[in-house]
């Protein structure tokens, strides 16, 4: 009778209790409870982003806190609920276009959202790539993730290029895209074969020499220390120019 009792007056505070009390109930609140908690005229931000602290909330509990009208005005509750590892993915979809760029970076490097909220923040950020100003994207090119470092690489700006290049996130097979790719240009092309982290990679070596846009000066500099199966490997493209096939072929003839 006094667990009854004592419920029941819990379930009273949580529909009629001052903020005060509000914030001693909802660290330990069951779903129940909560319920309860949203239908209390004293409830404030405040009290939304304790609950949205909460890593047990189940989906629903969430979606519940979607639909208030509190959480509808609130962007500070919209980058909180985008947060929440178990945000559901309508819910999440509907709220990433309404948050800041770096807010969306942040999102993606923390450790406790999923990888599909990971990745539906990393597709609004490339979403908005053409519209970002270059100062920006240089930021975005220290501080973001794989993907979006190389969709960037993908733009082929020179001025992003040499960030992009040291950002320890980027991957090699994004670098060897882009070697291979029509973006890229002979200067940008030569930063790659600068680059102290690239520089010495077989593979994006064989992609820099197979493309027609490298500069000779590549060709000067590696075909010395080239193995002959590479070398053959190399002359075989149909992407070399005319000088270029020429300057492999000598490299064979020695």
């Amino acid at each position: 009778m006094n667990i009854d009792k004592a419920s029941l007056q819990l379930f009273q505070k949580a529909l009629t209790g001052s903020g005060e009390e509000l914030l001693a109930i909802i660290p330990q609140a069951a779903a129940e409870l909560l319920q309860a908690v949203f239908r209390n005229p004293a409830l404030a931000e405040s009290h939304l982003l304790a609950i949205l602290k909460r890593r047990d909330l189940d989906e629903d509990t969430i979606r519940k806190i979607c639909r208030l009208s509190l959480t509808e005005s609130s962007h500070t509750l919209k980058v909180a609920v985008a947060r929440h590892p178990h945000t559901p993915a309508p819910q999440l979809l509907a709220i990433l276009p309404q948050l800041y760029l770096f807010e969306l970076v942040h999102l993606c490097g923390l450790a406790d959202i999923s990888a599909d909220q990971k990745l539906a923040a990393e597709r609004t950020i490339i979403q908005r790539l053409p519209v970002t100003p270059l100062g920006n994207k240089l930021t975005l090119a220290r501080q973001a993730t794989a993907a979006v470092l190389e969709a960037l690489l993908k733009a082929g700006d020179s001025r992003l290029l040499e960030t992009c290049l040291s950002n320890p996130r980027l991957k090699e097979g994004a670098v060897f895209q882009f070697v291979r790719s029509s973006v890229a240009t002979s200067e940008t092309i030569s930063m790659v074969a600068r680059h102290p982290r690239w520089q010495n990679r077989p593979n994006l070596r064989d992609a820099i020499l197979a493309n027609p846009k490298t500069p000779p000066i590549w060709f000067i500099l590696w075909l010395p220390g080239m193995k002959t199966s590479d070398v053959l490997r190399l002359v075989a493209s149909n992407r070399l120019t005319h000088a270029q096939r020429k300057a492999v072929e000598e490299r064979l003839k020695k």
